[in-house]
């Protein structure tokens, strides 16, 4: 292992953890999980084999992140939000591998505190999904979601704010829509 720092009250298995890597107290970490440089696993999080952490993503508090979930680089997880693997779980069926489904969080995208992400989605580029909220299908690059079952309220810059009705931020930045689905574009 080759975390920056494993406090002593944490439980990292994994000997893939990168470089400045903080892993705090309670944590979590299963042999098979792969973190990158520069994370920061904050207090109570639990991840399980499987799991893929990109470079320079926050996991607050409470975090739990199953085995099929992919984090991609520059991502934000708010705290206690709680991603599935299972679409139809049963105590007495045990499910592994290509069993479970897989579900992927893309650059720079931001969970709030306590959202549930159902397994089999994809959070598109740079999108932002609102506290409590419940994603039950893929959420588009730069939307902005909320609610239970998450709905796309607007769309929003690399930056987070609001962007105007002809997609530009304030703060310089213009995009494009690609489509509905996929998202908008940096142009």
């Amino acid at each position: 292992m080759t975390a920056g720092f494993v406090h002593p009250h944490a439980l990292c298995e994994s000997d893939d953890v990168g470089a400045g890597t903080r892993v705090w107290a309670f944590a979590h970490v299963l042999a098979g999980a792969v973190i990158g440089r520069d994370c920061n696993v904050c207090d109570h999080v639990y991840v399980e084999d499987g799991v893929r952490v990109g470079d320079r993503v926050t996991i607050k508090n409470g975090v739990q992140l199953f085995a099929g979930v992919t984090i991609e680089d520059d991502v934000f997880l708010g705290p206690n939000c709680i991603f599935t693997n299972d679409f139809v779980p049963r105590a007495a069926i045990k499910k592994q591998g290509d069993e479970l489904m897989s579900t992927v969080v893309r650059e720079g995208a931001t969970i709030g505190a306590n959202a549930t992400i159902v397994c089999g989605v994809s959070i598109g580029p740079g999108a932002l999904v609102a506290a409590g909220a419940v994603v039950t299908r893929d959420v588009p690059a730069h939307a902005l979601v909320a609610g239970n079952p998450a709905r796309h309220l607007r769309w929003i810059c690399q930056c987070g704010d609001r962007l105007d009705d002809t997609l530009v931020c304030g703060c310089g930045r213009a995009y494009r829509l690609v489509s509905e689905g996929e998202g908008l574009e940096l142009i």
